[in-house]
């Protein structure tokens, strides 16, 4: 009887592992790999003014050690359970073949037709939810630490420019390719394969050196005259139409540009799409840490009313 309890126990064991495993490479076919969500809310994190750094401390549960970047991650890890499942679609635009362009009445939907469920909508409702910390009384329909996450986590995702791809190719999941020498799909050759192969070839493997030389490039370096602008945005809730018309522009011009199914891979696309890839890193961190200072400042931001 013993020996088949401790069978049973291992049979279950198993079976959870199982469920782990097929989640986590589930999870990573639609999202920044773990470093990039990583990289955009540090960058975001240490361009927070005071009241903003104040919130997101107060926010975040104790274990979290006032890091930030250590649950941006937290939305594709609970994007399959039931309790979550309705976000699924929260994390990418399906937009027309071969438009090249975003159009929020026209693509902002589930793949049930639900208006708003897109990585632009989830972003606008997150923002409006986290107006309510401001006012001192959080309105209780609202977890406002599922809020922030999800905020954070989906300015890194739509500014992914595969997030917003095309429909019949699943923003290139389907494209199925080689990465060198190992098979892949051409939206995961966005998500992690060129960020893992920089980190190894360029950083030793050390992310944080990476992270360190995208934030010299917008302080100091080739991007410091742009960063300025990449923070402008008179309205917090249409904001988010332009980094996804930004995404599907960059998507068409780098993303499926000269891709072919089944083809491999390597230098010639490596070195000229890890400037694009970094630069929306910076441009997801910089913006985060734009809203995140206006939403918990004082900057005049009305909260919208219900629709």
């Amino acid at each position: 009887m013993d020996k088949i309890r401790g069978f049973l126990r291992l049979f279950w064991q198993l079976q959870v592992l199982l469920v782990g495993l097929i989640l986590i490479s589930a999870t990573c076919a639609w999202s920044w790999s773990k470093e990039g969500h990583v990289m955009t809310c540090r960058i975001a994190q240490a361009l927070l003014n005071p009241e903003a750094l104040e919130a997101v401390h107060n926010l975040l549960p104790e274990y979290a050690e006032g890091d930030l970047s250590s649950l941006c991650t937290w939305p594709d890890q609970i994007r399959h359970w039931y309790k979550y499942r309705w976000t699924s679609s929260l994390h990418f635009i399906d937009t027309p073949d071969g438009l090249c362009t975003f159009d929020y009445s026209r693509d902002c939907h589930d793949p049930h037709g639900s208006k708003d469920m897109c990585v632009a909508g989830a972003i606008r409702n997150f923002t409006s939810q986290l107006l309510h910390y401001r006012g001192g009384s959080s309105d209780r329909r609202y977890n406002l630490t599922e809020s922030l996450l999800f905020l954070s986590h989906f300015m890194g995702d739509i500014h992914q420019p595969l997030h917003v791809g095309f429909t019949s190719d699943e923003g290139g999941n389907t494209i199925s390719l080689r990465w060198f020498r190992h098979k892949s799909n051409l939206q995961h050759v966005w998500d992690r394969e060129v960020i893992l192969t920089a980190a190894a070839e360029l950083y030793g493997k050390d992310m944080n050196l990476f992270q360190e030389d995208i934030q010299r490039n917008f302080t100091s370096g080739i991007w410091s005259d742009d960063m300025s602008s990449w923070g402008d945005c008179d309205d917090l809730f249409s904001c988010p139409n332009k980094y996804a018309a930004e995404s599907i522009s960059l998507a068409c011009k780098w993303g499926y540009k000269g891709v072919t199914s089944g083809e491999t891979l390597a230098d010639d696309y490596f070195n000229s799409r890890l400037p694009i890839i970094a630069k929306r890193i910076a441009q997801g961190g910089v913006r985060l840490s734009m809203i995140l200072n206006r939403v918990f400042g004082e900057h005049n931001q009305a909260i919208p009313a219900p629709t």
